[in-house]
């Protein structure tokens, strides 16, 4: 979703909170296992940019159509995006993304606290001018992003600005627990940008890449942590402060519940 130019030959299908450009099938069949891989690899970037929202269906239908494979790839996919506790399945077979809880959020917050500013300091000696250039055109869309509050936009940005970083330093066990913490986040982070706008971001996107150009390792561990900070502030706030509204559904729900914690479900 990072690269908003597709070939002329893809083609764009939206349904059931899935919005994807998948390419024409091939004409001869891919193995199963390829095609299980193709499902899961575009289900898995949809949850990490926020294609897919809390509070609306996901059929597997339409999914099937949108990626351009069959059912039974897809239901493949759902059981290990399942098992990465980035989809929920429930008894009638629906999917849903899971709930959001104050416990998992803080959880998530503290697993890129660690994971990122680790990666992005792996990174930091093996960055070339090339990989820094890109890096800053991430940050440029981003920039585009604050002025027109386009949020798909600043998801797809952020993402490849974060991900051009940590790939550089190919920490591949890292960078792919990494992936699995920001597909549990994503649909989240999609559904506070669309509340508030992107011109309530702070941006500590600068401070990064002024690090790097100096190789200065220690200022680069302080911006990673700013940003991840700033975001999941606004994150945090903006969803448990909306679930505790009085009156809202989330808060008779929770005045009912025996634990009494602030949550947002995905069927709301």
């Amino acid at each position: 979703m990072s690269d908003r130019n597709h070939h002329a030959t893809d083609r764009t299908a939206t349904s059931a909170g899935l919005t994807a450009h998948a390419g024409r099938p091939e004409t001869s069949a891919a193995p199963e296992q390829t095609m299980q891989e193709r499902a899961y690899q575009a289900l898995r970037h949809a949850l990490i940019v926020g294609q897919l929202a809390p509070g609306k269906g996901i059929s597997l239908r339409a999914m099937a159509e949108v990626i351009g494979v069959g059912i039974m790839p897809v239901r493949a996919a759902i059981a290990r995006l399942s098992a990465e506790n980035a989809l929920a399945v429930h008894d009638n077979r629906r999917v849903s993304i899971p709930e959001m809880t104050m416990e998992r959020f803080d959880q998530l917050m503290q697993a890129r606290l660690l994971l990122e500013p680790a990666c992005a300091m792996r990174a930091l000696n093996v960055i070339d001018e090339a990989g820094l250039a890109r890096i800053r055109s991430h940050d440029d869309q981003m920039n585009s992003s604050y002025e027109t509050g386009d949020a798909e936009l600043y998801m797809a940005a952020n993402y490849a600005f974060h991900f051009e970083i940590y790939r550089a330093g190919r920490s591949e066990v890292l960078t792919h627990l990494l992936e699995s913490v920001w597909m549990q986040f994503g649909p989240f982070m999609r559904k506070v940008y669309g509340m508030v706008g992107t011109a309530h971001l702070s941006d500590k996107h600068e401070m990064a890449i002024n690090a790097i150009a100096r190789r200065d390792v220690t200022s680069l561990k302080v911006a990673i942590e700013a940003d991840i900070l700033d975001g999941m502030d606004l994150l945090g706030k903006s969803i448990f402060t909306q679930a505790a509204e009085p009156g809202s559904p989330s808060s008779r729900r929770r005045s009912r519940a025996s634990s009494g914690r602030a949550r947002l479900t995905a069927t709301e």
